[in-house]
């Protein structure tokens, strides 16, 4: 759904069609103190998504443990990977990410999507990407739609990181009539780092420039995956989970990681998976 899109039965409010609730929209218009516009309304659909915010799963997420210093965590919630010191300066970047829906709503480039997503993360925290693994469940087996998203989920994760050089180094499959619905689509990213070059979401202070970076955004609209995450397999075509410019990002990420490179200023990367 885009703002272009905008429903015209007068009895679909617009925030709803965007997936918002109404004490969703409430809270948008203490925050705002006044009626959001239809832009607005946009921008707090895609951030307020489960894809963005994680907000059905957050209260969960908190109940597991972070570690600290003492456990050899250098980052941890609130950065964009999560990183551990293995001593003698180096350090393991990893990232986890699930792209379920919007694997079951285009497999191929859903999964592949997914993969960019956590490479991505890697890179920003000054790491180098290794590794990629997956995790995937399945409905029956026998069923023709559930091959085709075998078929098209397996590709897109193999296919992306056989795009930048960061091989599939293991993975499970599990068939189960539990997952005939939607299926589990989780991947994973492994990167190293030298403790030196970690690199922080965080750029305070004044007068930081910024550089925005990335892909065009598609006819889908700013949701891009975030309003896949969301929808009904009917909503989109099948092209909407659009895949990222890979050579672009991978061509900036190498850029980075070459010994010449000296800025003469301090980077901070700030990412985000909406369009």
């Amino acid at each position: 759904m885009t703002v272009a899109e905008r429903p015209e039965t007068p009895s679909v409010p617009l925030h709803r069609a965007l997936g918002l609730t109404d004490v969703e929209l409430d809270a948008i218009r203490d925050r705002l103190g006044r009626q959001p516009n239809d832009v607005e309304l946009a921008m707090f659909s895609v951030m307020w998504s489960e894809h963005c915010s994680y907000k059905s799963s957050k209260p969960l997420l908190r109940t597991l443990p972070t570690g600290s210093a003492a456990d050899r965590v250098v980052a941890g919630p609130g950065e964009n990977a999560g990183v551990i010191s293995i001593g003698d300066g180096l350090a393991v970047a990893f990232k986890i990410e699930s792209h379920n829906h919007p694997s079951a709503v285009e497999p191929y480039q859903g999964a592949a999507t997914g993969v960019g997503g956590i490479l991505r993360d890697i890179f920003t925290m000054g790491a180098r990407p290794i590794a990629v693994l997956d995790a995937l469940r399945f409905g029956d087996p026998s069923d023709a739609r559930t091959r085709h998203l075998v078929d098209g989920v397996v590709r897109g994760v193999g296919g992306y990181g056989n795009c930048v050089g960061v091989p599939t180094v293991g993975g499970e499959l599990v068939f189960d009539p539990s997952y005939q619905g939607n299926p589990l689509v989780n991947v994973m990213a492994i990167g190293l780092l030298e403790l030196r070059r970690l690199t922080l979401a965080a750029a305070p202070g004044p007068g930081n420039l910024v550089i925005l970076f990335g892909s065009a955004t598609g006819r889908d609209g700013i949701g891009g995956a975030s309003v896949l995450a969301s929808a009904t397999y009917s909503s989109f075509m099948m092209s909407s989970a659009t895949l990222v410019t890979v050579l672009l990002m991978w061509g900036v990420a190498n850029r980075l990681f070459t010994k010449s490179f000296k800025p003469d200023l301090s980077l901070n990367f700030a990412t985000t998976a909406a369009s």
